[in-house]
């Protein structure tokens, strides 16, 4: 997780004022993409709890208005459910932030008219303190549902509007009670709202925290993976070096050995490269050894591991190869370095960079070791140069003798 912008989109945010909520358009979709889901879910969850609570208040209904009890069932259970229980399953399934909110809010404004209706529908003396838990109402939109806030402010304000409406003009109901119910209501919208906006900001500061932690550690994670890279890898020619060899040829010879195929190494050595150094200099001679690299690299399947050994030495380790496949793929990256054309005059005027190289391939067995693959190789090196150079030579692997050599001390005598 990379991404310069986005992290600067979110310090930003981080230092805002306080009291604005909404981000930038970017972050906001990635906020609600991010939460959509879990939120669908827990919104959904808290409406059937309320569903239920809000269905359980026919205990109250029958107590104190048994003359409208068949009004407040048919309502509650008749009207309410089948109108809150599509919303829940449409939210839960997942819809656009914008109308989940919506959907969510008009089930408040819905339960908010349900219960004025029962209100009205009862004459009953002291029916009307039921006023006093429709502040429940806005605590479930607010608190319990934590609407986004300004879904919360609307619909608060709707219901309100709807309760003044019912309650200010039924008769029953004596003045002094309506003025406190009225002032209890707001003040429970108030008080609700306040808790929602902390709440909202709460969410939405912990997020920017959390995002901006798993950017950085996107970065941390980059950079250990660059420096993995570097510590594997050589500089000069971006080849694997001495100690990627050292982890990979011990797992290569194992798979070998345990699926009952050959390994094959190539150790290759530039010809004459002293000579050319000491004739173009040494930031030269690191040109010409990135040239032949890359030429090496060309011409190697993907599989082989060509690596930078130390110096003017190459290694090739070659899985799932045999003698007969392997000589041809030396004398391809022999030929390959060769038409380079890479001038030596530190030998002579018409000498050109080649390499010399020894190959070795063995079926790992009992009592082999991976050092006696790379000591046959080194020797067959050691013929090709011996023998003139610029030539591939295989190295003999009968009367192999077991080695206890450990893999660590894997290791190419000087030229």
């Amino acid at each position: 997780m990379f991404n310069d912008t986005l992290l600067t989109a979110v310090e930003e945010e981080l230092e805002r004022g306080a009291w604005r909520l909404r981000f930038s358009d970017e972050l906001e979709a990635r906020f609600e993409a991010d939460t959509q889901r879990k939120r669908s879910r827990s919104l959904a969850v808290a409406g059937l709890i309320s569903a239920v609570i809000y269905c359980v208040f026919l205990i109250n209904d029958y107590s104190f208005r048994p003359d409208s009890f068949t009004t407040a069932l048919i309502l509650r259970i008749g009207v309410m459910l089948p109108i809150g229980l599509p919303i829940l399953w449409w939210v839960y399934r997942g819809v656009p932030p914008p109308l989940r909110e919506t959907l969510m809010a008009s089930t408040v404004i819905v339960a908010t008219v349900v219960s004025c209706l029962i209100f009205v529908s009862s004459s009953v003396a002291f029916s009307y303190v039921d006023v006093f838990s429709f502040g429940l109402i806005l605590l479930v939109g607010n608190i319990v549902y934590s609407l986004r806030f300004s879904y919360a402010c609307v619909s608060s304000a709707i219901s309100i509007f709807i309760i003044l409406g019912f309650v200010l003009p039924y008769e029953p109901m004596p003045p002094e009670v309506k003025r406190l119910a009225i002032f209890t209501i707001i003040a429970q919208a108030l008080f609700t709202l306040v808790a929602n906006y902390r709440f909202e900001r709460s969410e939405r500061t912990s997020y920017l925290h959390v995002l901006k932690e798993k950017l950085r550690a996107g970065y941390y994670f980059q950079d250990n993976q660059k420096l993995t890279q570097m510590s594997v890898t050589d500089s000069l020619t971006n080849l694997a070096n001495r100690r990627q060899f050292d982890a990979v040829f011990p797992v290569r010879w194992q798979e070998a050995a345990d699926k009952g195929l050959c390994l094959g190494l190539m150790v290759i050595d530039i010809d004459h490269f002293k000579a050319y150094n000491d004739y173009y200099g040494h930031p030269q001679g690191d040109v010409c050894l990135q040239q032949v690299a890359k030429a090496m690299q060309a011409n190697s399947r993907d599989s082989d591991l060509v690596v930078r050994f130390g110096g003017e030495e190459f290694l090739v380790l070659m899985s799932n190869t045999t003698p007969e496949t392997a000589i041809p793929a030396a004398e391809r990256i022999r030929c390959s370095v060769e038409a380079l054309g890479i001038a030596n005059h530190g030998v002579s005027a018409h000498s050109i960079v080649t390499i010399s190289i020894g190959v070795a391939v063995l079926r790992p067995a009992v009592g082999l070791t991976p050092t006696d693959l790379l000591l046959k190789a080194d020797e067959a090196l050691y013929e090709a140069k011996r023998q003139g150079r610029n030539r591939i030579r295989k190295a003999s692997l009968v009367d192999l003798p077991p080695s206890d050599d450990a893999v660590g001390g894997l290791g190419v005598s000087a030229r």
